[in-house]
């Protein structure tokens, strides 16, 4: 079955979908970052909120400084394996975090034999420890924030990777490497670029990307200018590794605060539904973590404290009603590219799983009109989700659609928050 779009459209503008539309070996990993392996203020049971979710995996820190304090003496403390285990317990994929400094090594980062040595010793006690249950290791995290464009700090970076790979390899067959966790700073510096031509790819299993455009100023901090900056990132990495790479967004969010490079709640929220179907265009990336799960802090002012989907209390933002009613789209429907079209500022992406077939649709800017088609609805009502209202889940409408012998149509207004339009007789 094919969508359509009673509306002009001029090719030239899509939104570059053309890589898209390849059928995911496994579905899409709808991640997210959380604080409480090692803050105990942080109660586990928010777990069992991202689960609720429709998260399938979590991110946090194995931090060096906390397994090894003193040389020689590696220890798990017991907040770290309760997290793993409630992890395990509810079926999310743990992502762990290898990197940091540590005391006795000057909190320095492992470029040199004396410290290298150590902290593969390291990485070598975490990944017997910790075991099956963790699904991938990242090596580091954003350790290009010292110098973007330094090219001794990447091929430093690269070799790492390259002695860190066979131990995590040996210990955990399962897990997959991801080397990167690469800042905006550092894709724009050229490090990812840097690292795929020394050839990172053949060590690790994935590049992981940091891509906040949050600060990027306007027309550049937006889901629709993101995408098309990260579409041409996923241009560049795969052509000059000659081969497409597997790319894991493992931080990736808007910060709710008040002040410079803040949105609010509310448009927290819509950006995060317009970025989950976005970033499902393009192929190579396997997944978004979004950073984080719950806020660092109270302060309206303070950015680092309105990351999160929940507040400090575990009450839900409306960001976190979103990714709960979206989730299952995100993660089981695939992007169908042929049928997707964008003009003007109107988005209507199409995605299908086995015979369910839904429009996912917003205007940027302001609200207009657009005729959805789609075949065989036989006058049915219209059934959808909006994510301005994301609680109510997929609803019927008091509209139903219009139909012309197989071709039905119906008028929807579209906002900055994307409606799911059921475009198939049902589930």
């Amino acid at each position: 079955m094919r969508f359509s779009i009673c509306r002009r459209v001029n090719l030239s503008v899509l939104l570059a979908l053309s890589l898209a539309g390849t059928a995911f070996a496994e579905p899409f990993i709808v991640g997210v970052a959380t604080h409480s392996m090692n803050n105990p203020q942080q109660p586990l049971r928010s777990l069992e909120l991202a689960k609720a979710a429709g998260i399938t995996s979590v991110r946090d820190d194995a931090f060096w400084s906390t397994s090894e304090p003193e040389r020689n003496q590696p220890r798990i403390i017991p907040q770290w394996r309760a997290w793993l285990g409630t992890a395990k317990g509810l079926d999310m994929s743990p992502v762990i975090i290898l990197g940091y400094g540590t005391s006795f090594t000057g909190n320095v980062k492992p470029r040199t034999p004396e410290v290298k040595a150590p902290y593969l010793n390291y990485v070598d006690y975490i990944s017997r420890q910790l075991g099956s249950p963790v699904k991938f290791y990242e090596v580091w995290n954003e350790w290009d924030l010292d110098s973007p464009t330094d090219p001794r700090l990447s091929t430093d970076y690269v070799k790492l990777v390259r002695d860190a790979t066979p131990i995590i390899r040996k210990n955990n067959p399962q897990a997959k490497v991801l080397a990167g966790a690469v800042t905006t700073a550092g894709i724009k510096g050229g490090f990812v670029d840097r690292m795929v031509a020394a050839g990172v790819f053949k060590d690790a299993d994935g590049i992981s990307l940091h891509p906040y455009v949050h600060c990027e100023g306007a027309d550049r901090d937006t889901p629709e200018s993101w995408i098309t900056w990260l579409r041409d990132v996923d241009h560049s990495i795969s052509s000059k590794a000659g081969k497409p790479i597997a790319l894991y967004l493992t931080e990736m969010s808007w910060p709710s605060h008040d002040g410079n490079c803040g949105i609010s709640v509310i448009r927290q929220s819509a950006y995060l539904a317009r970025a989950y179907f976005l970033v499902r265009t393009l192929p190579n990336v396997k997944g978004m973590w979004w950073y984080d799960l719950i806020n660092d802090g109270d302060a309206r002012d303070e950015q680092e404290h309105n990351f999160g989907l929940l507040n400090s209390d575990l009450s839900a933002k409306p960001a976190y009603s979103v990714l709960k009613a979206i989730s299952p789209y995100v993660r089981d429907f695939t992007y169908d590219a042929a049928s997707s079209l964008q003009k003007d500022g109107i988005y209507t992406l199409a995605f299908t799983h086995g015979s369910e077939r839904i429009w996912v649709a917003w205007a940027s800017g302001r609200a207009r009109e657009a005729l959805i088609t789609a075949p065989a609805m036989n006058n049915r009502p219209v059934t959808v989700l909006d994510t301005q209202s994301a609680d109510k889940g997929m609803t019927e409408t008091q509209q139903r659609w219009s139909c012309n012998a197989d071709q039905c149509a119906a008028s929807v207004t579209l906002n900055e928050f994307p409606k799911i339009i059921r475009a198939s007789p049902g589930p």
